[in-house]
C-alpha cells in the first residue's frame, strides 16, 4: 500500500527543519551499514484530541534498541524525545498521524565501528491510516511461510529495532508480495514461528490463543497490548513454541503491529484459516484495541499520551 510522507517539518537533534532540509550526507554510515535504530508509533485522535498510544514503552525500547546495538551515549533522554514528539505532530498539525524516530550513526570516517562517529536523531510524522489495506480489518490477509528465516538472536539482536536487520524482512515481504499473498510468516532457526516481516503473530484454537514465546522475536508494544486485552476479556494465552502446521489447524490465525494494528489472517500457504474471513475472537479484541486507542477504554489512561496535555 503506497503511503505519502506528507509531514511539512522533521524534529532534528533539537531543531526543527522544513522536510526537505532533513537531510543526510551521501557518505553517512547509517545510510551504508544499517546503522541506526528507529520506532514505529501512532498517534490517534479522540474526543480529548491528539493521543499517542504508548508513546513511553516507545521511547524507553528506542533508547534500549541504541544499548543494545552499542551506541554508548546518545544526545537525548527518553523524556526529552517524548516532548520532541509532542512538538513534531503539533506544529504539523495532525490530529492521527504515523511517528517515526531513529537514532542513527554519523561519522566523518565511513567505517564498522560506532565508537567513530556520535549518534544523531531525527523524529518525523506523517498521515497513514490502514497498512494492509482498509478490507484487511474485516476480510483478513493472505499469508504465506516465508522461504527466508528469521534472525538467529546471536547473529543479530532480535530485541533492538535495528534498522539494518530490516534486510530481512524486505527480502520475505517481497517475495511473498510478488507471489500474490499479502504478507510473509517467518520461522526462527530451530523451524518454529517466530513473526511476520512487522508483526508478531497469533492463533486461537479451541478458545483459547497461542504466539511464540519472546526468545527469537521482537517484543512488541502492541503484542503487549493484545495480551492484556485478550486477558480481560477472559482468553486463556499460552506463550509457547508454535510449529507451522499448528497455524494450519488453527480456527483463526491473527498479527499485530504498530502499522499493521489487529488484523486476522485468512489463508496461509493457500490453507483457509477457519471460516476464511476474520473469526469472531479476533473481532472481540479488535474492538477492544480500537477502544483502547481511542480514549474509550479502561485501558487508555494508562496507554494513551494525550499530545495537548
Amino acid at each position: 500500500m503506497t503511503t505519502k510522507i506528507d509531514g511539512k517539518y522533521i524534529w532534528m537533534d533539537g531543531k526543527m527543519l522544513p522536510a526537505a532540509q532533513a537531510t543526510i550526507p551521501f557518505m553517512s554510515t547509517a545510510l551504508h551499514y544499517g546503522l541506526g535504530v528507529f520506532e514505529g508509533i501512532r498517534c490517534y485522535d479522540t474526543e480529548r484530541g491528539p493521543a499517542v498510544f504508548r508513546l513511553r514503552e516507545h521511547m524507553e525500547r528506542l533508547v534500549g534498541s541504541a544499548k543494545i546495538f552499542g551506541f554508548r551515549q546518545l544526545p537525548y533522554t527518553a523524556e526529552q524525545l517524548i516532548s520532541a514528539v509532542k512538538e513534531t505532530i503539533k506544529v504539523n498539525g495532525f490530529k492521527e498521524c504515523y511517528i517515526r524516530p531513529l537514532v542513527f550513526h554519523e561519522s566523518s570516517n565511513p567505517n564498522l565501528n560506532l565508537d567513530e562517529g556520535v549518534a544523531r536523531i531525527g523524529i518525523a510524522v506523517w498521515g497513514w491510516n490502514s497498512y494492509l489495506g482498509a478490507e484487511a480489518i474485516h476480510n483478513g490477509v493472505r499469508a504465506n511461510v516465508s522461504s527466508y528465516t528469521r534472525h538467529h538472536i546471536n547473529v543479530m539482536m532480535t530485541k533492538a529495532k535495528i534498522t539494518g536487520n530490516y534486510a530481512n524482512s524486505v527480502l520475505a515481504k517481497t517475495e511473498s508480495v510478488r507471489l500474490g499473498f499479502d504478507e510473509a510468516i517467518m520461522l526462527d532457526t530451530q523451524g518454529f514461528v517466530a513473526e511476520c516481516t512487522g508483526e508478531n503473530v497469533f492463533l486461537v484454537r479451541n478458545g483459547a490463543i497461542y504466539t511464540p514465546s519472546t526468545g527469537t522475536i521482537l517484543e512488541g508494544i502492541t503484542r503487549d497490548a493484545i495480551l492484556n486485552l485478550a486477558k480481560d476479556l477472559g482468553f486463556t494465552v499460552y506463550e509457547q513454541p508454535v510449529s507451522r502446521d499448528q497455524l494450519y489447524l488453527a480456527d483463526e490465525v491473527f498479527v499485530s503491529g504498530t502499522a499493521a494494528e489487529c488484523i486476522g489472517v485468512c489463508e496461509i500457504d493457500f490453507r483457509t484459516i477457519g471460516c476464511g474471513k476474520t473469526g469472531p475472537v479476533t473481532h472481540q479484541i479488535q474492538d477492544a484495541f480500537h477502544a483502547a486507542i481511542r480514549g474509550n477504554h479502561p485501558r487508555s489512561a494508562g496507554w494513551l499520551d494525550y499530545v495537548n496535555g
